[in-house]
């Protein structure tokens, strides 16, 4: 299966949406953040691996938080995965922190910042 066939295309998606189902709904863990999003799902073409970017609003402490209680919760979002999803093998998950969100936000300021320094040159 090539890497980026329809077939890993609509796994990546099916999974995504069950993490984030599982993520946002069933996890009991108060580490995890309620503002806590899948923001991208690579399952490997022979389905032992998967990567998610998880993106979580807040500060490094709740980051930190949000992906120890994800850590620790691993198997559980496994288990789930398998259950509702049918793949010949039910992938390893190794969470990884998004931070393009944190990293648009900081640009969109600081064009903000040397916008209105500009204007108060002129």
């Amino acid at each position: 299966m090539r890497k980026n066939s329809m077939k890993n295309t609509r796994i990546n998606g099916e999974v995504l949406r069950v993490l984030a189902e599982v993520i946002r709904g069933e996890i009991k863990d108060p580490r995890i953040s309620p503002l806590t999003s899948v923001v991208a799902v690579e399952v490997a073409p022979d389905l032992k691996t998967c990567k998610a970017w998880i993106s979580v609003y807040g500060d490094e402490q709740v980051i930190a938080d949000t992906m120890a209680g994800l850590k620790s919760a691993e198997g559980y979002i496994k288990n789930q995965l398998a259950k509702k999803i049918n793949l010949r093998n039910t992938p390893e998950i190794r969470f990884i922190v998004d931070e393009s969100i944190a990293y648009g936000v900081r640009m969109s300021k600081l064009i903000d910042d040397v916008i209105s320094n500009d204007n108060r040159e002129e």
